[in-house]
């Protein structure tokens, strides 16, 4: 089978690359994103769940092939702040309606400005 677009030139060698440097990557991401989901006020599994899901999803639908995502600290005022004032649940919706606007943004092109 010939590899076209995105994995032309892939090879055995690349995946094996690939998967150390996975690897690597979620010894680091694991971990930080428990102790941000500690750190925003919520149980540590959350984090665990969201640094599994948030990797997989960028990996499977990232624009670049050496795009590299995973949790951001910047991110846990916000956070906090959100579940101290409308609780838990509400946070999901907040994560959801962001998640919306980036596809929106997306698909209108607006990566330029």
């Amino acid at each position: 089978m010939k590899w076209t677009g995105r994995f032309e030139g892939y090879n055995a060698r690349a995946l094996r690359k690939d998967l150390i440097s996975g690897s690597i990557v979620a010894i680091v991401a694991i971990p930080l994103g428990m102790a941000f989901a500690i750190a925003s006020g919520v149980k540590p599994e959350y984090g665990l769940y969201t640094t599994i899901v948030a990797g997989i999803l960028v990996s499977l639908l990232g624009g670049s092939k050496f795009q590299i995502g995973g949790p951001t600290g910047a991110f846990i005022p916000i956070l906090l702040a959100i579940v101290m004032q409308y609780g838990y649940e509400n946070l999901l919706i907040a994560g959801l309606m962001a998640g919306v606007m980036l596809i929106l943004m997306g698909v209108l092109r607006l990566g330029a400005l």
